[in-house]
């Protein structure tokens, strides 16, 4: 298959117009011309890579059997996403370990891949819980971690630390060549924030969410993140959770090349406002906004990464391929999987997406197999 005449996403951000060819299930340097597809004015992005977003369409990764998480997955492929870390909420030892099996015997051939599981939670701080249930956060605990990475086949990527609390460090040390350790739901200032990046952590989940401000005399862990080189931080664009201003003064401070768009989406996006469900509380969405029914707190987001991105150009001024970086280069890197994911080029998966210039939906590719 040759696609023709594309305006091609480049690693470095920038596009350049010429033809992408595929074989079988990847990227080659020269297809087979006996199917031709012209993308005159289109733009050819890598699918999009979400490393943290909790369900969709009325499922929940964390409660949902594993047809639920499939339809999680095909509505996350029908929007351009095609691989994604499902993200658990902070609930008893024997739940998780029922989620991590399920979504390890998840195989939705039209859904985006499964590449990790993320565990948000449940060592995590009370004060800065945010939507997660204070009833299950616990103490870190390297053997639990242990037994959920057994249960889940060796599936989960990602577990989120408090840097703070008494035993993180340990945790730190453990798994921080074997997992991404990120900090997020956490008190912690600059200097025990950046003596955790220092030990082997490197990401921050929704920075400034549940986590101190940044300010002047008391920089926190965006301080600390922005003075650790090798660290990337996430941003929801939804609108919701970080104002368009300081979403551009973020990818000022850290660049493109550090920032991992997410979605932190809860089981409510793509349908419409009404009561639902997050970590088995109760969740009132109304608009594009969903809280917890009892604190007020923002639970996740009703929207998707693709709409992330297009809220990001269209909103919030940030230019199209950084957003796309954010979205496709940079979490692959995080993950480790950049050789196969994450860019277009030959030998690597051929996951593509076709957009029109106003950034609607054209097609969708997932491994050299049309979508839509």
């Amino acid at each position: 298959m040759i696609i023709k005449n594309a305006n091609i996403f480049q690693e470095d951000g920038t596009f350049e117009t010429g033809d992408i060819s595929i074989s079988g299930e990847h990227f080659v340097s020269g297809g087979d011309s006996r199917e031709v597809i012209d993308a005159s004015g289109s733009y050819a992005i890598p699918g999009l890579i979400d490393v943290h977003l909790h369900g969709d369409v009325g499922y929940d990764f964390s409660d949902s059997e594993v047809e639920g998480i499939e339809k999680i997955a095909r509505y996350q492929a029908e929007n351009g996403i095609t691989a994604i870390c499902p993200t658990t909420m902070t609930l008893p030892e024997e739940h998780l370990t029922e989620a991590c099996r399920r979504i390890a015997a998840s195989r939705a051939s039209d859904g985006a891949e499964i590449i990790g599981i993320n565990l948000e939670g449940p060592f995590i701080s009370k004060e800065k819980k945010g939507a997660q249930n204070p009833a299950y956060i616990r103490l870190p605990d390297v053997q639990m971690v242990g037994r959920l990475q057994a249960a889940s086949g060796g599936l989960v990527k990602m577990i989120a630390v408090a840097p703070e609390i008494s035993g993180t460090a340990e945790l730190i040390e453990e798994f921080a060549d074997k997992l991404v350790c990120y900090v997020a739901h956490t008190t912690a200032d600059y200097e025990t924030a950046l003596a955790a990046f220092k030990s082997g952590a490197r990401h921050v989940a929704h920075l400034y969410n549940a986590m101190a401000p940044f300010s002047h005399r008391e920089p926190g862990v965006v301080g600390a993140a922005m003075d650790s080189p090798e660290c990337f931080v996430e941003l929801i664009c939804d609108n919701v959770h970080v104002s368009p201003s300081v979403v551009r003064a973020t990818m000022r401070m850290f660049g493109d090349g550090r920032v991992v768009m997410v979605s932190d989406s809860m089981m409510a996006a793509g349908l419409s406002d009404g009561d639902y469900k997050l970590g088995g509380q109760d969740v009132v969405v109304q608009g594009n906004t969903a809280r917890i029914k009892q604190s007020g707190a923002i639970a996740g987001s009703v929207t998707n990464l693709m709409d992330c991105v297009r809220t990001a150009v269209r909103v919030m001024d940030i230019p199209l391929g950084s957003a796309v970086k954010c979205a496709s280069v940079n979490p692959a890197k995080l993950l480790g999987v950049f050789d196969r994911r994450g860019s277009i080029e030959p030998g690597k998966y051929a996951d593509l997406v076709l957009l029109n210039e106003d950034l609607s939906m054209r097609s969708v590719f997932l491994k050299g197999k049309r979508l839509l």
